[in-house]
């Protein structure tokens, strides 16, 4: 009976040991900086609709059920360059990162000429400005949306297809320093749906397919929303994780960074790195010192120890070991929010 007391005795620390040993994850907001880097003596900006609305007849097709070859159909355009600039403006608005952004209501295009793209000249955006008091202007100076939908089958009177959409926009930064230099920031993106096609509004699916109409509108803010990512900075969501161990100093910098004391945390895991004789237990404490730099904002640093504690990984792991894998993920995270060779400086234009 004692032997075996012993020896659960002994299981159950061997269980409370590995429970100590492990990863634990927390999420993070990190800021990303804008892809393109505005002056910063740009305060105010004003987004402007500078395209000639897309006629019904250009860009949607459908392949009716039974056929092969798509069939050109009219989708309405109308609002569309409307909803992208507003939205744009809103979002932009809500970065909190300008003094004011604003949309300038008035269409700037009067002719009918669809296909012809028509910069903003230098008199009209100075006239803009004056109005404004804005220190640059955004433009929407090219917009093209189409719908492609394929029928499958029907049910109950109602079709079941599924419809692809897709956008694609040039937005141009005009400031007057800039004459000659406007960059162009091209995007084209699709989206897609599946499910039952109701308009009439007397019948309802658990999946539907939104009219092109509706597709359109929700192209132009997605795309909206993806373009305010290029010229404000912004926030986003992301996971991260620290190492474990069955010891003093690596607990006491996990009590540290649970309070944020980074600072405290680094003194604790650099402390328990040098003094250890094991490359994966200091490829561990390596990748934990890496996240306190990155939450200190020190990208550098943090690069500097995530490729040293992925190196370890790859001297103490199989090929195949996720502890690898995962700290090359990181290292290469690191190094991408440590590069702003993404982003176009128009203070060095």
């Amino acid at each position: 009976m004692q032997k075996i007391t012993s020896f659960l005795i002994t299981l159950l620390l061997a269980l409370m040991m590995s429970s100590c040993a492990g990863i634990k994850y927390l999420t993070v907001e990190t800021r990303e900086p804008a892809q393109v880097n505005l002056p910063s003596n740009v305060l105010s900006i004003a987004i402007i609709n500078n395209v000639v609305q897309q006629p019904d007849e250009v860009g949607h097709d459908s392949i009716p059920i039974g056929h092969t070859q798509p069939e050109r159909v009219k989708a309405s355009s109308d609002s569309a360059a409307v909803f992208y600039t507003e939205a744009l403006a809103q979002f932009m608005d809500e970065e909190d990162y300008f003094q004011w952004v604003m949309h300038y209501s008035e269409p700037l295009r009067n002719d009918n000429d669809f296909f012809r793209e028509k910069p903003v000249d230098p008199e009209t955006m100075n006239r803009i400005r004056r109005e404004t008091g804005a220190d640059a202007i955004i433009s929407l100076d090219k917009l093209v949306i189409e719908t492609k939908k394929r029928d499958h089958f029907r049910q109950q009177g109602y079709t079941y297809a599924d419809m692809t959409g897709k956008i694609y926009s040039i937005l141009r930064v005009y400031m007057p320093t800039m004459e000659g230099k406007i960059p162009a920031v091209q995007y084209t993106d699709s989206l897609h749906w599946e499910g039952f096609d109701i308009q009439d509004g007397k019948a309802y699916a658990d999946i539907m397919l939104p009219s092109r109409e509706e597709a359109i509108k929700i192209l132009a803010v997605n795309a909206a929303e993806k373009m305010t990512y290029v010229f404000a900075p912004h926030w986003e969501m992301q996971d991260r994780w620290y190492y474990t161990l069955s010891n003093s100093l690596m607990r006491e910098g996990e009590n540290y960074a649970k309070k944020s004391e980074w600072e405290k945390a680094i003194e604790k895991w650099e402390a328990f790195y040098n003094n250890s004789s094991k490359k994966n237990d200091k490829a561990k404490a390596a990748s934990n010192i890496a996240l306190a730099y990155e939450m200190m904002d020190d990208m550098e640093r943090a690069l500097e120890w995530a490729a040293l504690s992925n190196s370890l990984f790859i001297e103490s792991t199989a090929p195949n070991s996720l502890e690898r894998k995962r700290s090359m993920l990181y290292k290469n995270e690191i190094e991408r929010r440590n590069n702003n060779s993404n982003r176009l400086n128009m203070d060095e234009l």
